[in-house]
This record gives structure tokens, C-alpha cells and sequence, in this order.
């Protein structure tokens, strides 16, 4: 059973940067698909950015052109640069593994929150005005 574990979260004023990161608890699981998603306080979870085995990402349209995703294959560790950053960001930001759905769609890989099967615990980040 792997492990997701987030790190990166804080508090900054609006423009500037954070960089989260997730950590696997073994290197050398494999995955179809890597996902972020944040879900803030009365909302529900929704994707942010994913990326999958052969490196394509899709983004939500709110973050595009400010934050990247991107995952270190050597040890499975996956990145979100957030740039620019706006209050309307400030949620809990968690990342998820799905090791069971070979291909999704655009759609499916930010949509479909049922389809990762592994989730972190989650980091917040708060940006204020």
C-alpha cells in the first residue's frame, strides 16, 4: 500500500510562489496518473493539474499559465509550482495516484476523483490579499 505525503503548504500574500511537493512512500511504485486537486472549505475536491506515465498534463482553467506540474521519475516524486498565486487558491491541496484506470481523458483525469485510488493527507496553502 503506498503512501502519499504533501509538503510545501504555507501562508504568502497574493503573487507569490509556493512549491508543493509529494513524496512517495516507495519509489518504485508505478502509476497511470498524478494529480493534484484542492478542495476548499464548503467546495468540493477538484482537479488542479495532472500528469501521466508518458508525461502529458492537463490543467484546470483557472491555474493555466501559473502552475506547473511535473514529477521527478527517478524517485516518484511529484511537483506543483504555483506562481502568481490568489486568494481564490487558498485551499487544502492534495495529490493522488491512480494505479488502476490504464487511460483517461482529459475530463476523467481532473474530474474523476474516484478514479485515484491513492490519496495524501493533504498540505494547505492560504494566500491572502
Amino acid at each position: 500500500q503506498v503512501q502519499l505525503a504533501e509538503s510545501g503548504g504555507g501562508s504568502v500574500q497574493a503573487g507569490a510562489s509556493l512549491t508543493l511537493s509529494c513524496a512517495p512512500s516507495e519509489s518504485t511504485y508505478s502509476s497511470y496518473c498524478l494529480g493534484w486537486f484542492r478542495q476548499a472549505p464548503g467546495q468540493e475536491r477538484e482537479g488542479v493539474a495532472t500528469i501521466d506515465n508518458d508525461g502529458y498534463t492537463h490543467y484546470a482553467d483557472s491555474v493555466k499559465g501559473r502552475f506547473t506540474i511535473s514529477q521527478d521519475t527517478n524517485t516518484n516524486t511529484l511537483y506543483l509550482q504555483m506562481n502568481s498565486l490568489k486568494p481564490e487558491d487558498t485551499a487544502v491541496y492534495y495529490c493522488a495516484a491512480d494505479t488502476l484506470t490504464p487511460v483517461m481523458t482529459a475530463a476523467q483525469a481532473l474530474g474523476g476523483v474516484h478514479l485515484y485510488n491513492y490519496w495524501g493527507q493533504g498540505t494547505q496553502v492560504t494566500v491572502s490579499s
